[in-house]
């Protein structure tokens, strides 16, 4: 029997084919016996550089830094054309303001979603990830479970044979004595 057949079989009760494919890679890295690595995290694509512009992008515009410095300038805006009156560039309603506001929401918004979308593929990736380290933990440890279990009814039969063969010397011995003490 294959060993991926017999590992299946004794740590998760199911033919090796049945198995899905996370089991499969789990029971796979056993018999290789190799470190689980990164897995699924290495299908994505760190070189892009969309993604790490939204990042940034996601980073800024949460920050309070982003915030504080908006807020400011938002204030300075008003403040200036309120004192400039009749001669302000953009005055009361402040109509270019609310354009401006609009076109940093409307590109703003889907770039932290794409980030957002970015991070939780990168999420899932490492759970999944997680998931298989963890299944590996588990089934190594039912590995040396039945390991220990080995080693310990080895010893406990090696020590009846002990006792036995003791048993046996003793009974001999004690023949040996009657035997004596009668004669």
């Amino acid at each position: 029997m294959d060993v991926r057949e017999q590992l299946a079989q004794d740590l998760l009760g199911a033919p090796y084919a049945s198995l899905t494919s996370q089991k499969k890679s789990v029971i796979d890295l056993i018999a290789d016996q190799k470190p689980s690595g990164l897995g699924p995290m290495a299908h994505i694509d760190e070189r892009d550089g969309w993604a790490k512009l939204a990042d940034q992008v996601a980073k800024v515009g949460g920050s309070w830094r982003f915030i504080i410095t908006f807020v400011i300038v938002l204030i300075a805006w008003v403040t200036l054309n309120a004192l400039l009156a009749a001669r302000a560039f953009d005055p009361y309603p402040f109509i270019f303001l609310n354009l401006m506001l609009s076109m940093v929401a409307a590109l703003q918004a889907p770039v932290i979603m794409m980030s957002q979308n970015r991070q939780g593929l990168i999420d899932r990736a490492a759970a999944e990830h997680d998931y298989v380290v963890n299944m590996r933990a588990e089934l190594e440890i039912m590995l040396l479970h039945d390991k220990l279990d080995a080693l310990r009814e080895r010893d406990v039969l090696a020590q009846g044979d002990t006792i036995s063969a003791q048993l046996k010397q003793l009974s001999a011995d004690v023949a040996e004595l009657k035997a004596m003490r009668q004669a």
